[in-house]
């Protein structure tokens, strides 16, 4: 057994651990790049629990506000049917990912209703809340105020990039100014705090800096909120609700009687939220705790966005990725993988149909798939499926023990600086080292000599070994993968205080007889084809409520029929015109024989002229593959021999040839007529050669 001195005998109980993430709004379902949150937070969590921390991870669904109103009222339902619906999908979509949160709150729970009237109470008591009236830019998408100066250069919201719309109403507001200068000293003497820098640098410079404008907490223009308990014409701001779910979930009272829960996990350790909302969870946030006299959270990290091939998601243009549909074609490991791996520290990651297919070939498949695969299969084949340590080393080996036995460092570091896309390559850095050692060893070599049986089984146990400690470490990023690799070599995921131990697999211990594919590889324009059927599937959807949503709004007096009839067409240019029809009189059904005879080929119009005896008649020179027919047609109404010329037409040319007005005709040029009379020429779609068979 190889031992690495200065490791401890047990993991030591490192305390408590609070996680959480921004709770989702329940606007609508959430897509991949939502998702993404989660899933990051699932593998912190999991890691600090595997690592020693006694974890607490909340996660939940915010629920109030003017943007959930309205579409309640899209849906033709009551405010909490829609939320009730659009919590139940965002908590399936977390389980469907299998994240493992202690607590899904919803902000229209009862215990964080009344704690958030409480809390409200207090600051205005307090003197922290005053009443005044706002107008201004405020944006719906966001549910945030604005000034003028904060708005994009052609006045859009700066966040979403939306329409913002003038405001009027009474309004509670509250006083920031009184903490600002609090924060900037805590934010400068604790750098710690908000992550990655560049967010500080964001917060401190465009909002803190400056100087900090009253926060408006209150509203009166909807009713979809919680009431101010001694103002009932006002609701709380759907921000000073959703941001106080990180205490009212473990239980905080605002009058002193807060739950054991609370003392043992408050502050938290980490939030973890999208770059697009950190204003609110590093400015507003901390004020809020600070006139509550609670402490700070230990640190905040704004991650960055997953874009669709460099895009922002949108459901209007169609390129929206949803985390079920990712499960359906890949599985949950491969979709967790992808969303962790694929996003860099600090700026935004890229998720392309094509780059899933990429990254699951050649890593889960290839790399760690593959690698199991074979190791088992070997073990099976030359031992019957012991795999034994009979102690014949190498000098490879060492170097092999040595990579295995320092990951754990290595994740270890990453994952201290929330670089959590690195400390999974640093895991699969692991799998392709032991990948190489396959080369070095070349056990199918060793097995065709008698004498190096020993060898042989020193390689597959070293093998085994290593892909133990491997999963292991791996087991909180992807954890049904880890559990059915250890499941194949018939032992179980190790506590991280072993994994810098090489050599605890029992030796003469067997694998399983029927090694099972982790990861097949993936056909890339059959996964495309898929990718492209969820596409049209999503579009028809997105189409179809559109226009439920906007019948409802017109229904409600939101909207008027015209301006629902201008988006139905704005969206949908397709729907625009109906399709013209035309009914005719059948005639006698034929026979295929019948068909048959005729041979219909593409034809170039080289030359035109009119017939002179005729008003209606063209004659044309056809060219038709290497010959040059002449056909009449009674077409003048509709073409003048100009346009005619360079044209390629559909040719009836075994049609017996007739004179016409005196004029030989070789064949017939297929048209289509209106319910005027009009005419016009049937073309292929395509440039196709000359002579081209019809069929």
């Amino acid at each position: 057994m190889t031992r690495f001195i200065g490791w401890e005998e047990l993991m030591e109980n490192k305390g408590p651990y609070y996680l959480t993430t921004a709770i989702a709004y329940t606007s609508g379902k959430p897509h991949i790049g939502n998702c993404y949150e989660i899933v990051l937070a699932d593998c912190i969590a999991r890691y600090k629990r595997a690592d020693g921390y006694d974890v607490r991870f909340q996660t939940g669904s915010d629920e109030h506000g003017q943007k959930i109103e309205t579409r309640a009222i899209e849906e033709g339902v009551s405010p909490r049917e829609f939320v009730d619906a659009t919590a139940g999908v965002i908590k399936s979509l977390c389980d469907l990912l299998n994240t493992s949160y202690d607590r899904f709150i919803r902000t229209t729970d009862a215990d964080h209703e009344r704690q958030i009237q409480k809390i409200f109470k207090r600051f205005y008591d307090q003197g922290d809340i005053y009443k005044g009236a706002y107008e201004g830019p405020y944006c719906t998408e966001c549910e945030a105020f604005y000034t003028t100066s904060q708005l994009t250069e052609d006045g859009k919201c700066p966040i979403c990039g939306g329409d913002v719309h003038p405001e009027k109403e009474e309004a509670y507001f509250f006083k920031m100014s009184k903490y600002a200068d609090r924060l900037i000293d805590y934010i400068n003497t604790h750098p710690e705090f908000i992550q990655p820098v560049s967010r500080k640098n964001e917060m401190m410079n465009n909002f803190l800096l400056p100087g900090l404008q009253d926060l408006c907490v209150s509203r009166t223009s909807f009713k979809w909120g919680i009431p101010v308990d001694f103002d009932p014409n006002h609701v709380v701001y759907v921000w000073l609700d959703a941001l106080s779910n990180y205490i009212t979930g473990l239980g905080y009272d605002a009058e002193g009687h807060s739950s054991d829960l609370y003392k043992k996990y408050w502050p938290a350790d980490l939030h973890l939220i999208g770059k697009d909302i950190i204003r609110f969870h590093t400015i507003y946030w901390p004020i809020f705790l600070m006139a509550l006299g609670e402490p700070l959270p230990k640190q905040i990290f704004g991650h960055p966005w997953l874009l669709q091939g460099g895009e922002k998601m949108s459901k209007s243009k169609g390129n929206v990725i949803y985390a079920d549909d990712l499960v359906d074609i890949f599985g949950v490991d491969a979709t967790r993988y992808f969303v962790v791996h694929e996003m860099p520290f600090e700026n935004d990651g890229v998720i392309t149909w094509e780059l899933l297919v990429e990254r699951i070939n050649a890593d889960l498949a290839n790399t760690l798939g593959n690698l199991v695969n074979r190791t088992i299969s070997m073990s099976n084949k030359y031992f019957g499926g012991e795999v034994r340590n009979a102690g014949a080393s190498e000098a490879v080996d060492e170097d092999l023990k040595a990579v295995v036995c320092g990951a754990y460092d290595k994740v270890e570091a990453r994952m201290d600086e929330l670089r959590v896309a690195d400390a999974l390559s640093e895991i699969f850095a692991v799998f392709k080292r032991l990948n190489k050692y396959i080369d070095e060893t070349e056990p199918w070599a060793l097995a065709k000599d008698e004498a190096k049986k020993d060898r042989l089984a020193t390689v597959l146990y070293n093998l085994t070994e290593g892909i133990t400690i491997g999963a292991s470490l791996l087991a909180p990023f992807l954890p049904d993968t880890a559990a059915r690799i250890v499941s194949q070599l018939n032992t179980e995921i190790r506590d991280f205080s072993q994994v810098k131990e090489f050599g605890l697999y029992p030796s003469g211990n067997h694998v399983t007889d029927a090694p099972e594919i982790l990861f097949a590889r993936l056909d890339k324009e059959e996964t495309l084809a898929k990718a492209e059927a969820v596409r049209v599937r999503q579009r028809e959807e997105f189409l179809a409520h559109q226009k439920k949503a906007r019948e409802n709004l017109v229904k409600a007096g939101r909207m008027t029929p015209e301006e629902a009839a201008a988006l139905d067409a704005q969206e949908n240019p397709d729907a625009q015109t109906p399709v013209a029809v035309i009914d005719i009189e059948a005639k006698p059904e034929i026979e295929y024989d019948d068909f048959a005879k005729m041979q219909f080929r593409v034809g170039k119009i080289l030359s035109c002229e009119a017939v002179p005896k005729s008003k209606k008649l063209l004659c044309s020179q056809v060219q038709v593959g290497s010959e040059v027919k002449q056909i009449v047609s009674g077409i003048r109404a509709s073409y003048t021999p100009e346009e005619m010329v360079g044209k390629q037409v559909m040719v009836l040319t075994n049609l017996k040839p007739a004179k016409l007005a005196g004029v030989l005709s070789e064949g017939m040029l297929l048209c289509a007529e209106d319910a005027e009379g009009k005419l016009a020429l049937v073309s292929p779609e395509k440039d196709m050669p000359s002579g081209a068979e019809i069929c």
